[in-house]
């Protein structure tokens, strides 16, 4: 007969397998059959793996080719998982990250379920962050839940609120003819050293303290809520106008359009349509997460709890069932008509965790256009490669390279001697912090054709 301690270690070890076959076969193979059961497939679950593989190669075969045409049809090279798994699947498909179901959901019906349903809100919750994104966001707000996320949320929407955007510092135009673009970001700074100031007087040494008679406040969690502001703010507006610089460059009758405009309205209507298809075609994020806490139903769906909940937000953007056969080309017009379905346009989310700094980085978006439109004519550079990349957001993989004539006299005539401007945004796409810049040099008509 073995030895006692022979048997307990024998025990504990058929245990320690019966769980690892138990979590990471039986489990996954279990939801997958819940799933085929309700008519949803997808590529098949690989133990531990699921299909990491497959997207790897899907994005590695997506990105091989250096540029595309420029086509905003641009799904197989954002989306290339979505674009291959649903045209053999259907828009709503199920597959692995890992050991983790991740359901992908297409249905502006379903999305608007998944966002705002206040029923089920508590059994939906945001996906963790990898640590890069932790580092990047602190624990602001892209990141907490519950009690926690709503005092921060009821905080930033004070921030946020239009009377106080409409108040913001965006540009000044200095003597040399360089145009400097200023947030708020440094305001930010300056006012938060000067509250912290305060607050390390009041703590006296302690870990924490509270201010007023209800909430606790940390000093760490406005450090963390600045860097949330502070990057998401940057990466949302520059993208907004890479984008939109780049769709107008390329559509000279909507140029036009939006520089009579401003002419005539500062910042009018036309601007606010040109901003709303760039986001449209090209919005920050290519896709939306969440996860399942509890077992919930969207629709006629029964989703077992920890399963996650993948929103392709760009690929319902441009899908053509719901914007019509043109829904690839930039055609701003078409939000003069209201959307029959609210789930179908959300570059910014819906719901309680819509982005608080919408209305910010709208407005941002809206004044610059105009300033720039209102002096100079731009086309697209013969340099530019298109090549749409996802890098924390939605950028131009090699950058935005634009050609822009400074105009003095009208909005129809260009001057005798003008300003070339070169101009580009993110110029390397593995700079997170991306800065709008205008580089001119004056130029005779004699220089220039050299």
């Amino acid at each position: 007969m073995p030895p006692p301690f022979l048997i307990v270690i024998s025990l504990l070890l058929l245990i320690s397998f019966l769980k690892f076959i138990h979590k990471i076969i039986w489990i996954p193979l279990r939801i997958q059959y819940h799933f085929k059961k309700q008519g949803i497939a997808g590529p098949g679950y690989r133990p531990i793996s699921g299909n990491l593989g497959e997207l790897r190669r899907l994005y590695a075969a997506a990105q091989s080719s250096k540029s595309m045409p420029f086509s905003h049809d641009i799904i197989h090279r954002v989306l290339p998982f979505y674009q291959e798994w649903s045209r053999k699947y259907g828009k709503m498909f199920l597959f692995w990250y890992g050991i983790k179901p991740r359901v992908v959901i297409s249905d502006p019906d379903m999305i608007k379920e998944v966002l705002m349903n206040n029923k089920i809100a508590g059994s939906i919750e945001k996906l963790a962050l990898n640590p890069l994104g932790k580092i990047l966001f602190g624990e602001g707000l892209v990141v907490l839940e519950g009690e926690k996320w709503a005092l921060h949320r009821r905080i930033a929407n004070q921030a946020f609120n239009l009377e106080r955007v409409m108040k913001v510092r965006l540009c000044v135009k200095t003597p040399d003819s360089r145009i400097l673009f200023q947030s708020w970001v440094p305001d930010i700074v300056a006012s938060t050293t000067d509250v912290l100031r305060k607050w390390e007087e009041i703590r006296g040494g302690r870990e924490e303290f509270e201010d007023g008679e209800e909430e606790t406040l940390e000093a760490e969690e406005v450090i963390d809520e600045c860097k949330t502001f502070y990057f998401a703010g940057k990466e949302t507006t520059a993208n907004v106008l890479t984008w939109a610089l780049l769709l107008l460059a390329s559509h000279q009758e909507w140029q036009e359009k939006a520089r009579e405009e401003v002419f005539h309205v500062y910042g009018g209507k036309e601007l606010g349509l040109i901003i709303n298809e760039t986001l449209r075609l090209y919005p920050p994020a290519a896709t939306l997460g969440r996860q399942t806490s509890k077992k919930v139903d969207l629709g006629n769906l029964a989703v077992p709890a920890g399963t996650q909940l993948s929103i392709p937000l760009t690929a319902v953007h441009h899908d053509t069932d719901i914007w019509g056969e043109d829904a690839n080309e930039f055609y701003p017009s078409r939000f003069n008509e209201s959307r029959k379905r609210l789930a179908s346009f959300f570059p910014f989310g819906l719901g309680p965790r819509i982005c608080a700094g919408q209305n910010l980085a709208i407005f941002e978006a809206k004044i610059v256009l105009a300033m720039i439109i209102k002096d100079y004519y731009f086309v697209v550079s013969p340099t530019y490669a298109h090549a749409p990349t996802f890098f924390i957001s939605l950028q131009p993989q090699h950058g935005a390279q634009i050609l822009e004539r400074f105009q003095i006299e009208s909005s129809s005539a260009l001057s005798k001697k003008h300003v070339l401007v070169d101009s580009w945004v993110a110029v390397s796409s593995s700079e997170s912090d991306k800065y709008l810049y205008f580089l001119t040099k004056n130029l005779n008509p004699e220089e220039e054709n050299k």
